[in-house]
């Protein structure tokens, strides 16, 4: 059985995440260093100091998040381990993607900490606020949420941002179509309908205008193969060519998240264990709900990095 490096997308965000790493390992530290830098600003400060509701910020959060687990990267790549040689393939959800490839090397970690400021204005500038909305639906599958948003958004705009699998999907779009979709799918049998307090309406097609901005900003960025395939969330199938994922990193400001059938892929595919890098444990508690078979390994912390080392080397 092969492995995945998995990446964690915003939402694993805590105050305090990565100074541990950033203490224990010079390599580490470097990482921040090098991201405060490429942001001319002392991100790495709010990331362990807050305060929380501007570490949040999605302009900061996306940088952050990536920041982390680059830096678990590199004490991984420090320490002996080439990810060409011992993972078959790469994957994040959602701004994890570009995690994913700055450690495979698509974009340099300066590039990529810029791309995701970027990134992150782009989203919170492309609607106002408290036009658009998201919810999680809880205990209906894809099929019937996928109705109740086509029923909801007429009118509107109202789609399924994230599946992640485990009986829980998020919907995004216009607030009115959002609150009536999440109405109507309480009504047919939801266990919970949650509005979400995020800032915008993230992976809707109200995103558009962050998207042609990301286009434009990665047609500028300079860009390689993955030493290893990226499996993107708006396909679920491998790619390794520059230009290929660059078109889907576009998709993927205002298309769906695809990670229940991401974690399936990988079962069918020969993958028996994904690594979690970064913040949190977000993406391996998924993994669990979404494939028993499938072993989810969170790695964040001095004492998970060794004994993931001592897995894999």
């Amino acid at each position: 059985m092969s492995i995945a490096f998995t990446f964690p997308g915003q939402g694993s965000q805590a105050v305090g995440m990565g100074r541990d790493l950033a203490e224990a390992f010079p390599e580490a530290r470097a990482v921040f260093e090098e991201v405060d830098d490429a942001l001319e600003q002392r991100l790495s400060t709010i990331m362990w100091e807050g305060p929380e509701d501007e570490l949040t910020l999605t302009a900061n959060a996306q940088p952050a998040l990536m920041a982390v687990s680059m830096a678990v990267m590199q004490v991984m790549a420090s320490g002996g381990l080439s990810l060409e040689d011992k993972v078959a393939y790469v994957a994040g959800h959602s701004l994890g993607e570009y995690s994913a490839l700055a450690a495979a090397g698509t974009f340099s970690l300066a590039d990529t900490a810029r791309l995701l400021r970027i990134r992150g204005n782009a989203m919170q500038e492309a609607v106002p606020v408290g036009e658009g909305a998201m919810a999680a639906i809880i205990g209906l599958d894809a099929e019937a949420v996928d109705t109740v948003c086509a029923e909801a958004g007429k009118d509107a705009v109202c789609q399924v941002a994230n599946d992640n699998g485990g009986g829980q999907l998020v919907i995004s779009g216009t607030k009115s179509a959002v609150e009536e979709a999440a109405r109507l799918a309480t009504e047919r049998g939801a266990k919970r309908a949650i509005m979400l307090p995020v800032s915008a309406p993230f992976h809707s097609a109200l995103m558009e205008p962050a998207a042609e901005r990301m286009r434009e900003a990665l047609a500028e960025v300079r860009k390689q193969a993955p030493v290893v395939p990226l499996v993107p969330n708006v396909t679920v199938s491998p790619s390794s060519e520059p230009e290929t994922i660059c078109t889907l990193l576009v998709e993927q400001v205002t298309g769906r998240v695809r990670w229940r059938e991401t974690v399936e892929w990988f079962g069918e595919n020969g993958v028996g264990t994904l690594y979690e890098l970064g913040s949190g444990k977000v993406l391996t508690g998924l993994a669990r709900r979404i494939n028993r078979e499938v072993k989810g390994v969170a790695v964040n912390t001095p004492a998970d990095i060794d004994a993931a080392m001592k897995a894999l080397l």
